[in-house]
């Protein structure tokens, strides 16, 4: 069995991490850190796990994990590492912002872990950032152009997000008295994911151009729906064969021919995507869930690749489509 830890235990992302690894056939969960609520039963903040998990949050580790998630605020897993000491072969994923763009620190290496295009350098790694919620729903309705070369036009993306993508902490723009029967833009043209977006899309393509990126704020808890467009001369037949060919060995990404909508991948570690074209663009929907193939889902399945294991392993989810 993998010894797993969870630091920064009380959030969304914990949260969810809990929920998948409690039932991941190869995990126990031996410690769950956090500073303000150590000694206070995991249940207390995640009552959906009420007669799950008998565990208790701890300020401290017990020394024999085989891997630590840090689901830390972003900047903080950098300070996290300083003042901890991990086990000798501890292997680490950290959810945060911290090595996405700047992998190297401290002698250890992380690998961006977005599992669809990066697998290869995935398996067997000790380190891995795992990749922010809007940026990989971009990255996935873009990467098979950048793969061919053909993303060669200004990108742009609008994207809505529900409120759990804001974290756990409230504010005035995540209360429900402004949530609820709202939408509103925040941070357009300077999300703080756009540098990866733009690093992968670099790397694939050997260039990045513009990606316009809005992101919008729904009234809804969980989900990321963006619609991403950009000149491309390919008619719709050829855009989805290269998107079903690229995609081929992807265990939780899916072209649909249909229209798709945020239902059908809540509670889910899929990516569904449908792609026309329209007047010289393409045009491709795209769907994920921010906690799961977002955040945490896509944590387990780094996890599953560093360890040589299946890589669906505990990730198989309906979607709560009704």
């Amino acid at each position: 069995m993998i010894r797993a830890a969870i630091a920064g235990g009380t959030g969304y992302t914990a949260g969810e991490l809990l929920r998948i690894l409690i039932r991941h056939p190869e995990v126990e969960v031996t410690d769950v850190l956090s500073t303000t609520s150590a000694g206070k039963p995991i249940t207390s903040f995640h009552r959906d796990l009420l007669g799950e998990t008998d565990l208790i949050f701890t300020d401290k580790l017990s020394g024999n994990e085989d891997v630590i998630f840090l689901c830390l605020g972003h900047g903080l897993s950098r300070e996290f590492l300083d003042t901890h000491e991990l086990p000798e072969g501890c292997r680490i994923i950290d959810l945060g912002n911290d090595f996405r763009t700047e992998p190297d620190y401290k002698g250890r290496h992380f690998v961006y872990g977005l599992t669809d295009v990066f697998k290869d350098q995935i398996d067997g790694c000790d380190c891995v950032a795992n990749p922010g919620c809007f940026a990989t729903c971009i990255q996935l309705a873009t990467v098979p152009l950048a793969a061919l070369h053909l993303l060669k036009d200004e990108v742009h993306v609008t994207a809505i997000t529900g409120s759990t993508g804001a974290g756990r902490k409230l504010s005035e723009t995540t209360h429900f008295s402004y949530r609820n029967d709202n939408i509103s833009v925040y941070k357009p043209f300077t999300h703080q994911h756009l540098a990866e977006i733009r690093q992968t899309l670099g790397i694939l393509g050997g260039s990045c151009p513009q990606v316009n990126f809005v992101p919008m704020r729904g009234d809804f808890t969980r989900g990321i729906f963006a619609s991403v467009y950009t000149r491309c001369d390919m008619d719709a037949e050829g855009l989805n064969e290269l998107y079903k060919n690229y995609y081929s060995d992807s265990p939780f990404v899916f072209v649909s021919d249909e229209p798709v909508n945020l239902k059908e991948v809540v509670g889910t570690n899929k990516c569904l995507l449908h792609v026309e074209s329209h007047n010289g663009y393409a045009h491709v929907t795209s769907i994920i869930d921010n906690l799961t193939k977002g955040a945490s889902g896509q944590a387990v399945e780094n996890m599953n690749l560093m360890f040589g294991l299946d890589r669906t392993a505990g990730l198989r989810f309906k979607a709560n489509y009704y």
